[in-house]
């Protein structure tokens, strides 16, 4: 459970890496991976971010390759490129651009901090 600052309650079901959007499911390491195979994308964490209607959505931070810049078009490229790999209600529905993913000494990506960062963001 978690209470925010006007005293309500919110019952959390899972406090783990796996994304509940409109009752589905999602894994973030299937998005991750379908993000990653696009040639314009180095790296891909995939976190869920609250929404009023679908519980959460997938929101994508995403460093792009060399030489790419980021722009409305490129997210919308990346939206449906992972559309056409995977189930349609798996696709980021929004995509933030970074120069770098914050991770641990081991290179493991801290997807918390990204969570931190999204909170209140939608």
């Amino acid at each position: 459970m978690e209470q925010d600052e006007h005293g309500c309650i919110t019952f959390v079901g899972r406090n783990d890496d796996v994304i509940t959007s409109s009752g589905y499911r999602i894994g973030p390491f299937d998005v991750e991976s379908a993000l990653i195979e696009h040639p314009s994308v180095t790296e891909a964490a995939v976190i869920g971010v609250p929404d009023k209607e679908r519980t959460e959505i997938v929101k994508a931070v995403v460093v792009l390759a060399e030489g790419k810049e980021s722009n409305e078009e490129l997210a919308a490229e990346l939206k449906d490129y992972v559309k056409q790999r995977l189930s349609a209600h798996a696709y980021p529905r929004l995509i933030e651009f970074v120069k770098e993913l914050p991770k641990t000494p081991s290179g493991k990506i801290q997807r918390f901090l990204l969570r931190q960062a999204s909170d209140g963001a939608t």
